[in-house]
Parts: structure tokens; sequence; C-alpha cells
């Protein structure tokens, strides 16, 4: 998503009110959908047997359009070309990748077997959210931060395209491998590779490709400016609606597991709040101490805290089923993500007039 962002970097007061009032209020909405799911799941009992009648692969049909929704236009906004450019400073970019791809999933598997020991689906849940990197949101909280946008854009674009060949082995490894080498008890998780991948390809991959040809074609048949400012804020809010269309079915789904224990989703809510603030803090404070611009250190953090809880609920549906708790964790990840990272645009601001006073204001085209 992309926002013409003036917020003047000493003041960040203003910050929130550059979000358009349809991200702004994204939990809301999301909650919103969530009552919503409840109240349609106690009206329609037998929705699940209707649901399952037609089928992608292991997914319902209107759940798998939904996901596909969800994930089109994230992707469509990816600017892939970016993945060529030179990065002046590469300890930014190597950085990242050891921040998402090595320190992120370790961080939030760790979490999610101390705080959930007696709760595996949701503990198995976190773990998948865990290594969903962020490829979406971060630019908006980059942009709200002042953050560094080329930086940005080809760390999106690297996590997009290397999702597709990491996910599935590191899924493997922290739900089989490691749990096994450290005497877990992961009795009932029995993931293969293959299952994993199936459901990245088919969530990620097809939508990736899809994203990629509308970028392509669409810059060459338009030109770039009128990809940039007249087609995608168009489908922009379309992700939106598939995420809260895939909200309402789940929790129609999950209503009584829910409203019966609803200390459940405080309990999913917790290891997430830990792992953003581990994250994004841990990170930035690398940064100042690797001595990086504070544009470049913003643009890490957050890529670093945020997640991409797009797939994380699709590989969690597609895997182990939509009424399952693996995707109610999923489901509560963005609910708690959204207003963490907007605090944190807050944080980051404050860190920069705390931190480089004397730094010149980053200039945003």
């Amino acid at each position: 998503m992309t926002h013409d962002v003036s917020v003047d970097p000493i003041d960040g007061r203003a910050a929130t009110a550059h979000l358009s009032r349809l991200d702004r209020l994204l939990p809301v909405w999301i909650g919103a959908a969530m009552l919503l799911g409840i109240g349609l799941g106690r009206a329609f009992p037998d929705l699940n047997d209707q649901l399952e009648k037609v089928k992608l692969d292991t997914v319902s049909l209107p759940i798998a359009i939904g996901l596909f929704v969800m994930m089109y236009p994230v992707l469509a906004k990816v600017r892939y070309r970016s993945i060529g450019t030179v990065v002046a400073d590469r300890r930014s970019l190597v950085m990242s990748l050891v921040l998402n791809w090595l320190i992120g999933p370790a961080v939030m598997f760790a979490l999610a077997w101390l705080m959930l020991p007696d709760l595996p689906e949701y503990r198995t849940g976190l773990i998948i959210v865990g290594l969903a990197r962020c490829i979406a949101m971060v630019l908006i909280w980059n942009d709200l931060a002042c953050g560094n946008r080329e930086l940005a854009a080809v760390l999106v674009a690297i996590n997009s395209l290397f999702q597709i060949v990491a996910y599935s082995l590191l899924g493997y490894f922290y739900l089989e491998l490691l749990p096994g080498w450290l005497g877990l008890d992961s009795e009932g998780i029995d993931v293969t590779v293959w299952e994993i991948a199936k459901s990245v390809l088919i969530f990620l991959g097809v939508p990736l490709l899809a994203g990629f040809l509308t970028r392509t074609v669409g810059e060459r048949a338009k030109g770039v400016e009128w990809y940039e400012e007249r087609f995608l804020p168009k489908i922009g809010p379309v992700a939106l609606y598939g995420l809260l269309f895939t909200i309402v079915i789940l929790f129609a789904l999950q209503g009584d597991r829910i409203t019966n224990q609803p200390l459940d989703v405080a309990r999913i809510a917790l290891p997430l709040l830990v792992y953003f603030a581990i994250m994004w803090f841990g990170s930035f404070a690398a940064g100042l101490r690797m001595g990086l611009p504070y544009d470049r250190n913003a643009s890490i953090a957050f890529t670093a805290a945020g997640n991409n809880f797009e797939l994380a609920i699709a590989v969690a549906i597609g895997v182990f089923g939509v009424s399952s708790g693996q995707a109610l964790a999923g489901v509560v990840g963005p609910l708690i993500e959204v207003p963490v990272l907007v605090g944190l645009v807050y944080v980051s601001l404050w860190a920069r007039r705390r931190y480089y006073p004397l730094r010149a204001p980053v200039a945003h085209d």
C-alpha cells in the first residue's frame, strides 16, 4: 500500500492521520467481523457442511477465493524490479535477512512453547505466524515512521520470493524436527514438507504470479505512474475485504470455542505482544549499535517485527482445516499486530528525536 507521507519526522503526533480510514480502523473492522462470524455460526449451525461441498484441494472453494482475494492485491503492489537494485549499505540487507529468517522464527517458536505449553493447536498456529515474514503492511508503517522506501521495497520483494522456497522447509523444521530434537511433546502435529509447501504454492504462489504479471503488464501498457497512482489505490481495499470475509467464516465455524473459552484468545495475544516488542526493540537497538542511519534502521525494525498474517491464515487453513485452533491463532495475529505497530510508529519517531538529533530529515518523494 503506497502513501504520500509528509509527516515531520520530529513530530509524530499526526502519523496515523495519514492512514486511510479503512487502514486506521482495521482493528475495529476485524472485531466487527469476529462478532458477525459468531452470530452467523449460531444462525447457521450446519455452515461447515455447506462449505465443504466444493473444495480446492483441502480448502472449501469460498474460503479459497477469500484467501486469494486477500493475497493478490498485496502482491500486485510489490516492486519486483527493486530486487535488482544495488543496496548502498549491504549491512542493512544482511541484517534484515538474519532477523527475518533466522531470529524471528526462533523467537516465536520459543515464545509459543514457553507461553502455550498446554495448548498445542494455538502454539502451532503461532509458530506458523512467526514463519510468515511481512510483505504487505510493513510499507505503511515504514512510510509513517519515515523509513527508507527503497530498502523497504527491496526487503518486501525478497521476502515475497523467499517464502516460496523457505516457508515449507522452515515449517517442517520448527513443527517436526526441532521439537523432536529438544525432546518436546509434539504429538498430534504430524505435518510434512509437502503439506506446507502445497498450501504455500497455492495460496502464495498463484497470487504472487498473478501480482507479478499484473504489475508487469500494467506498467508496460499504462506506465508506472498510472499503475501506482490509479490502479493500486483501486484494488488496495480488496485485500481487506478478503481478510474480513475469511475472519467472518473462521469465527462462524469457531464461535462455540470462542464463547466458551474467551481466555484462549487472550492467551494467544500475549505471546504475540511479547514477540512484537522483542523483534522491534531488539532490531532497532542492534541498528543503533551498528551505526545505521535512522531511515534504514526504521525499515529493518518494522520489517523484522511485522508478519504476513494472510499467508499464515492460508497455511493454517490448508494444512489443519478452517475450524482448527491453528487457524484461529492466525486470525488473532492482525487483531494484535495492527494497533501494536501503529504504536511503534510513535516510538520510532520518538527514538529519532532521542538518538538521531543531528540527522537531517529524510526526504520522501
